[in-house]
């Protein structure tokens, strides 16, 4: 689960976005301006903020170069309205590693959170042969799960999409985030290919799968 910081003065995108960022497991803090976002990133850690260009206060390149200034801060997509390609290479310039143009594609912001979110977060130890999370144990090199005692063998994208819940236990994963992740989609072909492989999973890890499904969200792997 990540910390994701929404600062737009418009309440109805703010509320959009929350909405659809909490529906993925996210924790959500909303702002609406940039002094208010720049207050509570001076006393909470976030991983990833989604800020408008233009705002009260202080707008988004304000935000940026302030942000510029401190040892450490999280990645910012900028989400701008504004036609004039200059505003959106000057955000680049002061720091943002994205920006994405209003009207924006639910599927495609989601996308792009999901790689900053992956691309700045710790790898995991290169020595790391386990995962153990809701009673199932992992080999991460024979591509094995044990669970409740009986180790089952996996094909690769089963062993894959196991990985990824179980190294998200207790956050909810989308389905768009699952499609992204271990089917390299960045959008939804109309197809049941996660279910299936999910159906798989339970059957795999009776007599009690820790895997549930989030109605309307996604999936969860329940570390119980």
């Amino acid at each position: 689960m990540a910390r994701v910081m929404v600062v737009d003065d418009e309440p109805r995108i703010r509320t959009y976005l929350s909405r659809s960022l909490s529906a993925q497991g996210h924790s959500v803090f909303e702002a609406a301006d940039g002094q208010a976002a720049l207050d509570e990133l001076g006393m909470s850690d976030f991983d990833l903020v989604l800020l408008d260009l233009a705002m009260p206060r202080c707008g988004g390149i304000g935000v940026l170069s302030a942000l510029h200034q401190r040892k450490t801060s999280p990645p910012v997509i900028v989400l701008s309205a504004a036609t004039d390609v200059s505003a959106r290479i000057q955000a680049l310039d002061h720091g943002a590693v994205d920006v994405v143009a209003k009207p924006f594609s639910t599927a495609e912001l989601s996308a792009r959170i999901r790689r900053h979110l992956h691309h700045h977060s710790p790898p995991p130890p290169a020595d790391q042969r386990f995962l153990e999370a809701g009673g199932v144990q992992l080999d991460l090199h024979r591509r094995r799960a044990v669970t409740a005692g009986v180790s089952v063998s996996l094909t690769e994208r089963e062993f894959a999409l196991l990985a990824h819940l179980m190294r998200r236990s207790d956050r909810v994963c989308s389905r768009e985030e699952l499609l992204h992740d271990i089917w390299d989609l960045d959008f939804d072909p109309g197809s049941n290919v996660v279910d299936v492989y999910v159906r798989r999973l339970r059957a795999k890890l009776q007599p009690d799968p820790p895997i549930e499904t989030v109605r309307g969200a996604g999936y969860c792997f329940y570390d119980r």
